[in-house]
């Protein structure tokens, strides 16, 4: 899901960083951008209109929380998965390693087995974000997913490929491609979406929107779902927001700054749940099976469903299921 570095390489852009750097490279293509230059090393001396349009590319409106969730729940969990495995351990960037390939191949050869094997036996569905070659290289993970019936395949991409740096035109090519072969795979077409590592492109949204996605999972504008607004006009479409606090891969790289145990991270987790819990809202949970599916680490996973079910008036659901809830609740149009 996000973007990693294979050991010796350079040390990733922050997210601010990335996103401050694909604003200015893509300056030109923001919508109702002023024709004058601004410089993209003097944001002091950007016009006010500039900065309006573009800041307001997307944004947030509508909360979509409902009054309640299925079987008058007080809060909705949603466990995701991005399935990355090869396609970060060098395919997205061309840098071919052996090791670091083979750390993608445990993703997909031992960790998901595991992770679902896990969900299954806790009867807690989940959805998995695939980047396309994901799928293409390991195509037995799709059955593996479907197995129960209870899980959801979403797209995570082509090849976890940086869509901030494409026009949009390659972008589009791209993402459809990724849907087809996914459809042809798994014999569904995806119906939500989340970008490669977190991030839109100023042609993002719009692509997004023309392939018909029921739902949108990369931005963080609120912990609860809500309605994305594009040039201050709605969309329809329902963002599931997602946020690094609740993401495995910046806590749990052991040659990373900010390494934490798996069951002190458990713990984080168990906190920013019970506060969706007294809100009564939602909490999104974004893993990795290359990350999560270690041994030492399933136990952080099986503690926080423990503590979750223990408290009761909780639904378990996949991002499909409550982007279509949430759309019902709204008085939203329905979306095949």
């Amino acid at each position: 899901m996000k973007l990693r570095r294979s050991p010796g390489a350079p040390a990733r852009l922050g997210f601010a960083s990335a996103a401050f750097l694909a604003l200015a490279s893509a300056s030109c293509s923001i919508p109702d951008a002023p024709a004058q230059t601004q410089s993209p090393a003097e944001p002091w001396n950007w016009s006010e209109e500039y900065v309006r349009s573009a800041v307001n590319q997307v944004r947030a409106g509508r909360d979509l929380t409902p009054a309640s969730w299925p079987g008058g729940a007080r809060v909705a969990v949603l466990f995701s998965y991005d399935v990355d495995n090869e396609t970060v351990q060098g395919l997205r960037t061309g840098e071919i390693s052996i090791g670091p390939l083979s750390q993608g191949e445990y993703g997909h050869r031992v960790a998901l087995p595991r992770v679902v094997k896990l969900h299954d036996e806790e009867q807690v569905p989940a959805t998995f974000f695939f980047p396309a070659w994901s799928l293409k290289i390991a195509p037995e993970q799709a059955d593996v997913v479907t197995a129960s019936g209870m899980h959801e395949i979403a797209v995570h991409g082509w090849i976890h490929e940086l869509n901030t740096t494409l026009d949009g035109e390659t972008e589009e090519r791209l993402l459809r491609q990724a849907v087809d072969e996914m459809e042809r795979i798994t014999g569904e077409r995806p119906v939500g979406y989340r970008a490669p590592s977190w991030n839109h492109s100023p042609n993002t949204l719009r692509i997004v929107r023309d392939m018909g996605f029921l739902y949108e999972s990369s931005l963080m504008a609120d912990d609860r779902p809500y309605e994305l607004v594009q040039d201050g006009e709605p969309t329809g479409l329902v963002e599931l927001p997602v946020e690094w606090i609740l993401d495995d891969a910046p806590l749990f790289n052991p040659r990373g700054n900010s390494y934490m145990n798996p069951r002190d991270v458990m713990q984080v987790w168990i906190d920013e749940f019970d506060k969706a819990w007294e809100e009564g809202t939602m909490f999104l949970l974004t893993m990795h099976p290359h990350v999560s599916g270690h041994r030492s680490r399933i136990v952080a996973i099986e503690g926080l469903i423990e503590h979750m079910k223990a408290k009761g008036r909780v639904w378990f659901g996949t991002h499909e299921e409550a982007a279509r809830w949430v759309r019902e609740q709204a008085g939203m149009p329905a979306v095949n």
